[in-house]
């Protein structure tokens, strides 16, 4: 069977239609014989978000971005993209906005909502949010150390100015004078050491048998102490510290009145009356010296014994009056 002219003709135009039509289609990131649902979301600014970019769920990539067109004079954007039929989720699911890599580029992912609220439909405006990226974040950050670093420089321009208008030349002339002053200070330390040096390399003999001889001592010191400790000192110590405790211990019960030194030391009545023994001793003398006819009496023909008179300037005169 052939074909006519006309009829091959009209075949090739045809064919030619669908092929163009399959083209633009592809071009506009929209397929031509899918059935997906269609959705919109409002941003302020994509960031670079670009037709053909991939739609995701949970990570897994189930739609693309159809377009991007200004909503109105406000400058708001509207995003319409598409999504696969077998994934339903609430009308409250959150269409966010969120970079897809270091160095940039946009993507959506659909956080999806599981809720009381009505199935998302093909038509539906979803709530938008923008996931701020690495570079926001880090300018974020470096903003208030931005800030921090620009009141330093402020402070240290400041400083400058006012240690310059401290520095005059009456300054600056005595500090030069006094970094050459230093400059001598160490130049003279350094001829110390050298002097220093001399004398060390001099006397090296002599301080090495200086370092023999404290050796020697040591080595003495040390045979002493071995000495000592084999002559018992040790035992000797621990012998006097026995002492001295028994000395505590008897010294303990002479405070607390045990033993005849104890009652001796604690008994205020044995103090009182060796006082008042005391003083009446005292007095028997007195009395003995004042009145020795009273105690003594010797008599050959039996006379009477005179009573002593004492005389008025003896210091006992009023100590008998008494």
């Amino acid at each position: 069977m052939k074909l006519s002219r006309e009829v091959k003709t009209g075949i090739i135009v045809i064919g030619g239609i669908l092929l163009f039509i399959m083209g633009f289609s592809y071009l506009k990131s929209s397929p031509l014989f899918e059935s997906n649902k269609i959705f919109y979301a409002v941003y302020q600014d994509v960031g670079g978000l670009q037709p053909g970019t991939q739609v995701t769920i949970n990570g897994l990539s189930v739609g693309k971005v159809n377009d991007i067109r200004f909503k109105d004079s406000s400058g708001k954007l509207v995003v319409t993209f598409s999504i696969d039929n077998n994934f339903n989720f609430s009308k409250n699911s959150i269409a966010e906005l969120y970079d897809t890599g270091i160095i940039g580029g946009k993507g959506i992912q659909v956080k999806p909502v599981f809720d009381d609220a009505p199935m998302a439909k093909t038509g539906d405006t979803l709530t938008t949010s923008t996931r701020p990226g690495l570079t926001d974040l880090v300018q974020e950050k470096l903003a208030p150390l931005q800030q921090k670093v620009e009141g330093a420089v402020t402070n240290a321009d400041s400083l400058l100015m006012n240690v310059n208008q401290i520095l005059d030349d009456r300054t600056k002339k005595d500090l030069r004078e006094t970094i050459s002053g230093l400059k001598k200070v160490v130049a003279s330390f350094q001829g110390s050491a050298d002097a220093l040096n001399d004398i060390l390399g001099d006397n090296k003999e002599a301080l090495n048998v200086t370092m023999t001889n404290l050796n020697t001592i040591t080595d003495n010191f040390a045979e002493l102490s071995d000495s000592l400790s084999s002559a018992g000192l040790s035992q000797t110590i621990r012998k006097l510290q026995g002492t001295l405790g028994n000395l505590d211990v008897m010294l303990a019960k002479i405070e607390s009145g045990e033993g005849t030194l104890g009652k001796l030391v604690n008994n205020e009545q044995l103090y009182n009356n060796l006082n008042s023994a005391s003083r009446d001793l005292d007095l028997l003398l007195q009395d003995f010296r004042l009145n020795p006819k009273r105690y003594i009496h010797v008599s050959v023909f039996a006379k009477k014994p005179t009573e002593y008179e004492l005389p008025e300037n003896d210091p006992a005169r009023e100590l008998k009056t008494q």
